[in-house]
């Protein structure tokens, strides 16, 4: 081995250890240690090496969590040791009864001690690690053989490619839960209705539909997370205890719930918990408990179900397990379930009601989403009115109609949805519904693009549309028309005043006073909010353009590409692929927009009515001050703060509108509030203004 290989193999070495220890800080610890653009910058050197030296690359490399090539179909395989399902009970009754029926069944006195840990509601997964390398993932399946989703499984970073430290038994089979935090759940719903695709029901059906792919790739940008909690067959360590074993977990870089130590009792672990559960640190809390009574057990059930609505994932109720692992094989199994342990479940966030209406809203892409009108009622502590039926497909699937009685579930506990339609008090004369198939509130003909879910409206100045995308246009990131709220909006629309974008620029001040409760100062006020916003950036105004899929760092990115209006409106489709970020499907709605002509029309048409596009310099991008990171604004500065924002753009950065832990610096002036309070709680950096001048003038 040469010199250059010996240094390169030591090198992959540290970085690998160091990638591994970042991904488990931020995917599995939410504390992250690093800046993104550190992080960056390590991977990076790490696939230089590698590119380097092909022959270094290893399987537990952090560069192979990448999609591989999609299968044609997922193979079976067999586990060696059955996943076996629990008994359920639903009462704390059922949990005495459980304890009871252990004790009879020992022959002395001896203690029985629990352990209480949350029942996640995901998908059962089963790693197998070879030599402290992950080698295989199999899904649950039947209990006795499931599918081989490894490649799939890589792609998680919460999940290590490699057992961390050196004390890891040789062949360890580890199960857990794959799941997806409600958050993450609630984007992915977004924007799979965005695209036209089906929503998912729920968080589970989520991560099992993402673990599912058979295009890893698809798997990989998809938000998800593992508890381990079990182990299948295991060579080379044992343990005495439930709480051992998952201690032992932990140590290995393994994900888990957790496993609190406290020697006080179960009122004080509650306290504790719900402290973890207030303060603003993105963590639960730890959630693992062994209780050594069964009162404390109890005591446990009812606490969780307390608090299931505020931790990040779902849950469908408590696991209590005998800690003892010796107890454990001496209770044994019945039929295929462990006696030793019981799945003590909530009673579902559901209740009935009565769909009265089923209406369909426009939305501003043209979306038509119907939407049920129900009676009153309360799910999960909260009162529900409506719930969406997201299109077509979903209505048929499920057979809703108009006076239907049905089980409302929150999903996720944010969404509402209907889970069942109790057909036996349906009304005799009940229709099915059909969307209509032209726009229910301008009449044009509706479309449903080919491999969309969703049906829209295709009228570019429909009054739906049109209201929701001149909110989009006026809004401070877009045209920056400040003086123009909603309500306003809306009265213009309605009074024919405003029948596209290019007529705000045509209003005078009679106008505007024509409307209901405006007067002389504040029509004034809006005349001079509208003639402000005429000299947008390119990026502003390509963002208030309101182009489907492209959203405010998509059009920044195409306004530095470009340069100038002219040369983004004679773009073609190879171009536009070409430039960072913008893929097949954005390209595609943007071409779409640029070849019709009521689209070009339009713009032509607020060049003509002075709005005046500025030019954004192409040359000598590179190497800006600012490139990579992400600063987020907050407090009285000495700059307004869309000036600093637009700055930052300029000088290669990006500024989010909160702080999370993406974010690289906090720039706080005077009297800034709670993202100031966030960042400290993050560790994320601050600056003040001259901080802040020092860093771009590097």
């Amino acid at each position: 081995m040469s010199h250059n290989q010996q240094s390169a193999t030591k090198r992959l070495h540290e970085l690998r250890a160091l990638i591994q220890s970042h991904d488990h800080a931020y995917y599995v610890l939410d504390r992250p240690s690093i800046t993104d653009y550190e992080y960056d910058q390590l991977f990076q050197e790490l696939l230089n090496i590698e590119s380097q030296f092909p022959a270094l690359v290893t399987a537990d490399s952090p560069s192979q969590r990448v999609g591989g090539a999609p299968l044609d179909k997922f193979e079976k395989r067999e586990h060696r040791r059955p996943m076996l399902s629990l008994q359920n009970s639903y009462s704390p009754e059922d949990i005495q009864s459980f304890v009871d029926r252990l004790g009879k069944l020992l022959d002395d006195e001896r203690a029985i001690e629990l352990f209480c840990e949350p029942k996640l509601d995901g998908l059962a997964i089963e790693l197998i690690y070879e030599q402290g390398l992950l080698a295989a993932a199999i899904t649950r399946g039947d209990g006795q053989t499931g599918e081989d989703v490894t490649a799939n499984i890589k792609t998680i970073r919460a999940i290590p490619l490699r057992l961390a430290g050196n004390d890891f038994p040789e062949l360890l089979e580890v199960r857990g839960e794959l799941l997806m935090y409600k958050e993450d759940f609630k984007t992915l719903n977004e924007a799979q209705e965005e695209s036209g695709q089906l929503p998912f029901a729920n968080p589970r059906n989520a991560a099992a539909g993402s673990v599912r792919q058979l295009d890893s790739a698809v798997t990989a940008q998809r938000q998800l997370r593992f508890f381990a909690y079990a182990c299948g067959v295991i060579e080379g360590a044992a343990f005495s205890s439930q709480a051992e074993m998952e201690l032992a977990f932990c140590e290995w870089g393994l994900p888990t719930l957790g496993v609190d130590h406290g020697s006080d009792g179960m009122g004080d672990f509650i306290k504790r918990c719900k402290k973890a559960i207030e303060s603003p640190q993105p963590v639960p809390p730890t959630l693992g408990r062994v209780a050594t009574h069964p009162e404390d057990a109890i005591s446990y059930y009812q606490f969780v179900e307390s608090i299931r609505h505020d931790l990040p994932f779902e849950i469908d109720g408590v696991v209590i397990k005998v800690n003892s692992l010796d107890l454990q094989n001496e209770f044994g199994l019945v039929a295929r379930s462990p006696r030793w342990a019981t799945a003590a479940k909530f009673k579902p966030d559901q209740a009935e009601t009565r769909i009265k209406d089923i209406i369909v809203q426009v939305g501003r892409t043209g979306a038509l989403t119907p939407v049920a009108v129900m009676e009153p009622v309360r799910v999960g502590g909260v009162t529900i009115t409506n719930a969406t039926l997201h299109n077509q497909d979903e209505i048929d699937r499920k057979d809703v109609r108009i006076g239907d009685s049905v089980l409302i579930h929150r999903a996720g506990d944010v969404i509402p949805e209907v889970v069942q339609v109790l057909l036996e008090k349906r009304p005799r004369n009940s229709q099915p519904f059909r969307i209509p198939s032209k726009c229910p509130v301008c009449g044009d003909s509706v479309v449903q693009p080919e491999g969309e879910a969703v049906s829209r409206c295709d009228n570019l100045f429909c009054e739906a549309i049109l209201k929701e995308s001149l909110k989009h246009f006026v809004s401070r990131r877009a045209m920056n028309v400040d003086k123009l709220g909603d309500k306003i909006i809306e009265q213009m629309v309605d009074a024919g005043l405003v029948k596209r974008f290019s007529d705000l620029y045509k209003l005078d001040q009679e106008n505007v006073m024509s409307l209901d409760r405006q007067g002389d100062k504040s029509a004034t006020n809006i005349i001079e909010s509208i003639d402000k916003s005429r000299r947008p950036t390119l990026g502003h105004f390509i963002f208030a353009l309101g182009i489907r899929f492209v959203g405010e760092q998509t059009a920044k990115s195409l306004a530095a590409h470009f340069g100038n209006l002219r040369s983004f409106l004679h773009t073609d489709v190879e171009e536009l692929l070409g430039i960072e970020d913008i893929g097949p499907k954005v390209a595609g709605s943007i071409m779409a927009s640029l070849r019709r002509k009521s689209f070009v029309r339009e713009v032509k048409e607020l060049l003509a009515s002075g709005v005046e596009v500025q030019e954004v310099s192409t040359t000598n991008s590179a190497g800006r001050p600012l490139d990579g990171l992400n600063i987020v604004v907050t407090g009285t500065l000495p700059m307004g703060r869309d000036e600093i924002k637009d700055l930052i753009s300029q000088l290669g950065g990006k500024s989010a509108s909160s702080v999370s832990k993406k974010t690289n610096y906090v720039l706080a002036g005077e009297e800034a509030g709670s993202k100031l309070d966030k960042a400290r709680d993050l560790g994320v950096q601050i600056l003040d203004w001259d901080q802040f001048q020092t860093l771009i003038n590097k």
